[in-house]
């Protein structure tokens, strides 16, 4: 996986998750507290996931071949797509339905201390790990804001990885207040209404990856800024007077198909048409390298059909 795919942030979040998987469950093992329990799946939920993420990238290196002429840089997206899934099917169904069984029938939270050193304990690994997952990021958000590089990112596995450590914070969090609620009050529907919390916080996290990931599995073009890039790479080539239309589409995180209609001097011999062709293919993987397959069809630009929707 190429290091625009966040190698480091996922072993650093498996790495965390495998020893936080363990240390709830044997505090739920103590404390009998569904909190607990439902944090542990969840552990579990994210180590299953980013080995998923690991499993893509390593597919998405296959090379391309006659039934899949284009590569298999989109195993990337499936993956993360799965990762959604699972993070809603295990994680956030399985806390759901604990935190509504422990309301119903409430149950003491034995040994809090547990509870509380594990907590503790999660925290502060969960910490490192969200922490090396924005230190991998930055690089790759620049000057937008998380929001917009999580909607606009083309790697999967970074944005997926942020979500799920801050998901992880978060439910630790919730936790933490069910199981301190319960022990304070006396009453173990704290505990589950710390559990449901968790519970509605991994759905909201797994529905907003399925959208992402949705987007990208269908296909999405390259941002405007790189779009830009490539038109001034046509545009610079001496053979090319202009961009008549540009289309763009992501056959994986850093492969880019390029399919443009150009525009030429109408008494250019083939021969002028074909260096000017050469040229511009040329320019365009210097300004954007990820710019793997490139499709330029001349043409002679004619106002009326530059107004009219393109077949």
């Amino acid at each position: 996986m190429s290091a625009g795919g966040g190698t480091k942030a996922i072993i650093a979040a498996l790495s965390a998750n495998l020893a936080i998987a363990v240390a709830k469950f044997v505090a739920f093992l103590f404390t009998g507290s569904s909190s607990m329990l439902a944090e542990s799946v969840h552990s579990v939920a994210d180590s299953g996931n980013q080995a998923l993420l690991l499993l893509g990238g390593k597919r998405s290196q296959k090379r391309e071949n006659r039934r899949h002429p284009f590569g298999y840089g989109r195993e990337r997206y499936f993956y993360a797509f799965v990762v959604a899934v699972v993070l809603f099917t295990i994680g956030a169904a399985f806390s759901l339905y604990e935190g509504v069984e422990k309301i119903m029938h409430p149950h003491h939270v034995e040994s809090p201390i547990w509870a509380f050193g594990v907590l503790i304990f999660a925290i502060i690994a969960e910490g490192f790990s969200f922490r090396t997952a924005i230190l991998e990021s930055r690089t790759l958000k620049g000057d937008h804001s998380w929001f917009t590089f999580i909607r606009r990112a083309k790697a999967p596995e970074l944005p997926v990885v942020l979500l799920e450590d801050l998901g992880a914070l978060l439910g630790l969090v919730f936790a933490l207040f069910g199981v301190a609620m319960a022990v304070v009050t006396g009453d173990g529907v704290w505990d589950g209404i710390g559990t449901l919390m968790i519970g509605v916080l991994l759905a909201i996290i797994a529905v907003i990856l399925a959208i992402e990931t949705k987007s990208l599995l269908i296909g999405e073009s390259a941002t405007p800024e790189v779009e830009d890039k490539i038109c001034e790479a046509l545009e610079g080539a001496p053979e090319v007077s202009r961009v008549i239309h540009l289309r763009t589409l992501h056959l994986g995180p850093e492969e880019l198909l390029v399919a443009a209609k150009i525009a030429v001097e109408h008494d250019d011999t083939a021969a002028d048409v074909a260096k000017g062709i050469d040229e511009a293919e040329r320019r365009i993987r210097e300004a954007v390298p990820i710019a793997k397959v490139i499709y330029l069809e001349p043409d002679l630009y004619r106002a009326e059909a530059d107004r009219a929707p393109t077949a």
